[in-house]
């Protein structure tokens, strides 16, 4: 079984993935304390089964993490029905196809912006960070702007969602645990002042028509930090796992400048092929039988996302990165009732600033093998250094 921490399966896991695989599709990592799916079908078995849900488990000692499990406690993501319905009904509605393709403009002008700050690096420096110019502060930006709070705050707020996420992973040193309380807290603080300021003066965001729902105010804060903390950490991994994976794959690359009109499959196949969100938990509240492995009441079973997009069942050489692939049945953004709300948003950013990368820097490159964070669950890089 597979090191969660060891620095040669966090660099290239998928060949461990697929061993797993051929021995059977569920199996139990001592280590994690969970089963984990590594097929594509358990794996959507898992996220669609309604005996399997997201029960959320405060994190202990509570006078320790208050912050931390008052996001989590009222968040969209860590519910079940019928309080997942509830808030789920009231912002969808920001996040409906409609409203997003009316953002387009906006997205691809803030993409357009960025890379040229890019390619105006790259002339100055001879290269140049995608990850900080691009893929970081684009959905922080756009996010930003529907939460209308300042463009400003948006590096400081990266660095709390980096802080707060990585209490997703496994094995967290207890400093970093603590970091992610405190990042938390202030969290919690920013979004209540945001919140009392729309209170005495609304304006046309999320936050004020949150103001006018039925949410209680923990309701509303979590709902803000979890539409930035999602906005952000999904899309700055599929840029940056993905751009890596083209620039790596230059054949692909080639296609995609020769072939704009493959843009939409593309953005499908990077989401596919270097999963940003690898691992996925739920709680059996039943007994639950997944592919044969039975899942008793109050125990957890972890879909392997990245495992599932690897599987040569449902995908034709599935180690193989093509921009043109379809159908494409990767489960990045979920199934069932957890469907990542803010789905159509992500594409629309990932797509504009592939747009904006293949017009303005054609000849882009990487300078060197990029460094990868030292997490499992959530995928990322530190850096991507690009030339051009």
């Amino acid at each position: 079984m597979f090191d969660p921490r060891d620095p040669e399966f966090l660099e290239d896991p998928y060949p461990a993935f697929a061993a797993l695989r051929a021995e059977g599709d569920v199996h139990f990592h001592d280590g994690l304390g969970l089963a984990l799916t590594v097929s594509h079908a358990a794996s959507a078995a898992v996220l669609r089964h309604r005996g399997l849900g997201r029960i959320w488990q405060d994190a202990q000692p509570l006078e320790r993490f208050a912050s931390f499990n008052l996001l989590h406690r009222n968040s969209l993501l860590e519910n079940e029905p019928p309080a997942h319905t509830r808030l789920r009904r009231l912002i969808a509605g920001a996040f409906g196809r409609g409203h997003v393709q009316r953002l387009q403009p906006m997205v691809a002008t803030l993409a357009t912006r960025m890379v040229d700050d890019l390619a105006a690096a790259i002339a100055a420096d001879g290269s140049a960070d995608l990850l900080e110019h691009l893929a970081q502060p684009l959905p922080v930006a756009v996010i930003a702007e529907l939460l209308g709070v300042p463009g400003t705050d948006g590096p400081r707020m990266v660095q709390l969602s980096n802080a707060i996420v990585k209490m997703y992973e496994y094995g967290l040193p207890e400093t970093e645990r603590d970091a992610a309380e405190q990042a938390a807290e202030e969290f919690v603080s920013y979004v209540r002042s945001v919140a009392t300021s729309r209170a005495e003066s609304p304006g046309d965001d999320i936050i004020s028509d949150l103001l006018r729902s039925e949410l209680t105010p923990d309701e509303l804060v979590a709902t803000a930090v979890l539409l930035l903390m999602a906005g952000h950490e999904a899309t700055v991994n599929v840029l940056g796992n993905g751009i890596t994976a083209l620039l790596t794959h230059r054949d692909q690359w080639d296609r995609l400048l020769a072939t704009p009109s493959l843009l939409d499959s593309c953005v499908e196949e990077l989401i596919r092929f270097d999963a940003p969100l690898q691992l996925f938990e739920r709680t059996a509240t039943e007994d639950v039988t997944i592919a044969g492995f039975v899942v008793e009441r109050g125990q957890k079973i972890g879909a392997l996302l990245g495992a599932a997009a690897r599987d040569p069942k449902v995908f034709e050489n599935p180690n193989r990165l093509d921009i043109g692939r379809t159908p494409n049945a990767h489960l990045g953004f979920g199934m069932g009732i957890h469907y990542c709300v803010g789905a159509p948003l992500a594409r629309v950013e990932i797509a504009a600033a592939l747009t904006a990368l293949t017009e303005k820097v054609p000849g882009l490159r990487l300078v060197e093998t990029p460094p990868r964070r030292p997490e499992f669950v959530i995928r990322g890089l530190r850096e991507l250094r690009v030339t051009a």
